[in-house]
């Protein structure tokens, strides 16, 4: 428990001995419950999750006691027992999931969601299994959240010169291109590294977005901001270090920029229709949609006045600019306009809000007992009303 709230943490992995087993041996002792979700690894994830998940929850106890009930998805289970701490706290329970079939990064992570949801753990966040993330900034993740500053909070690792010194140029590029396509998509204009995982996400408003229907892939980390902005949720962008080893990233640019950048393109084309249009109607979706016809018609117009006579063609590209340079004012000013009304909804944080000297130590015990490993953790429907 942190400050008292309950804590859990997602940990999504596909393909990740070597790294998972530290992760999860590293996680903070205010961590209540931790999700480790298998993707459906094809080398010894799963091996090595179970045998740190065993290590962990079967460490020296005071006292067992049996007969509770588990709540939520492993209802069905059988009751091991609850462990308590020899320092009076209780030890961090490790819960095993495993999907039978490799989902997606983003699926694992909606897994691990439904699972907390089940718990009603009062945060919940997302470490990946690569070891990228220093569990010491954890608390720094979780605060914004926690103090009620912000609904989400995500990492930023482009906050200084050495934090642009460690990543490869082609990866630079790759994420500042989606910085500002995503910039665009969700709304939330001062946000920065939106493809950083280390997030945390409060309770009730993960309860306020349809996390199932969001996409199961690496670009899930968009489609959540999309949701959270069209709730109009404020978020927090907390710088931290960049760590990097010897794991090898699963993404590969190339493709997954042109891929995320359609998906971007649809998140967006929703956002302006849900937010400026059903909700209410704002002028800006006029200047958006005038801006592109104009600019798309200056633009062809002025290919059309190349393979025309001089004369003609002078005029026809004259008309062209002219046409194609409204499109650009009106774009613009619906940009202003959207930037205008997205203001404030992220908060930069440099430095931890508050100390807490006793972050570590907990006030109660969550329901339930430490479960058997779950194999196919992804079914869970995260609105069925019997889950709790």
């Amino acid at each position: 428990m942190y400050d008292g709230h309950t804590v859990g943490v997602v940990v999504p992995a596909y393909n990740e001995a070597g790294h998972v087993g530290e992760v999860i041996e590293t996680i903070p002792a205010y961590v209540d419950r931790v999700y480790a979700v298998d993707d459906a690894s094809t080398d010894d994830t799963w091996a090595e999750i179970r045998e740190h998940a065993r290590r962990i929850n079967a460490s020296p106890v005071g006292s067992g006691v049996d007969g509770v009930e588990p709540v939520g998805p492993r209802a069905d289970r059988s009751v091991v027992e609850v462990e308590v701490g020899t320092d009076g706290g209780v030890t961090p329970q490790v819960v095993p999931i495993q999907h039978g079939t490799n989902r997606g990064a983003g699926a694992a992570v909606k897994t691990g969601y439904a699972h907390a949801l089940a718990d009603d753990i009062d945060v919940i966040a997302v470490m990946d299994g690569d070891g990228q993330m220093d569990p010491d900034h954890l608390e720094r993740i979780i605060e914004p959240v926690i103090a009620g500053d912000a609904t989400y909070a995500k990492g930023n690792r482009l906050r200084s010169g050495r934090d642009y010194e460690q990543m490869s140029r082609w990866r630079l590029f790759g994420n500042g291109l989606l910085t500002f396509l995503t910039r665009v998509s969700s709304g939330y204009w001062d946000l920065s590294d939106p493809q950083n995982g280390f997030t945390a996400i409060s309770n009730e408003g993960l309860r306020r977005i349809r996390f199932d229907r969001l996409y199961d892939q690496y670009g899930f980390l968009n489609h959540l901001l999309l949701a959270l902005n069209i709730n109009r949720e404020p978020i927090a962008d907390v710088s931290h270090p960049a760590k990097y080893a010897d794991e090898t990233s699963g993404i590969r640019y190339s493709r997954f920029v042109p891929t995320l950048s359609m998906l971007l393109a649809r998140n967006f084309l929703e956002r302006l229709v849900r937010s400026y249009f059903v909700r209410r109607f704002h002028p800006l979706i006029v200047c958006y949609v005038l801006g592109a016809l104009a600019l798309i018609t200056g633009v062809a117009g002025g290919v059309y006045a190349v393979s025309t006579p001089a004369v003609d063609g002078f005029l026809g590209g004259m008309t062209s600019v002219t046409v194609g340079v409204l499109g650009g004012l009106l774009l613009t000013l619906g940009a202003w306009f959207d930037v205008s009304e997205n203001e404030g909804l992220v908060r930069d944080v440099e430095q931890p809000t508050t100390d807490h000297a006793d972050a570590g130590q907990r006030g109660r015990t969550l329901p339930g007992s430490i479960p058997e490993p779950i194999r196919d953790g992804g079914t869970i429907d995260p609105t069925d009303p019997d889950r709790r």
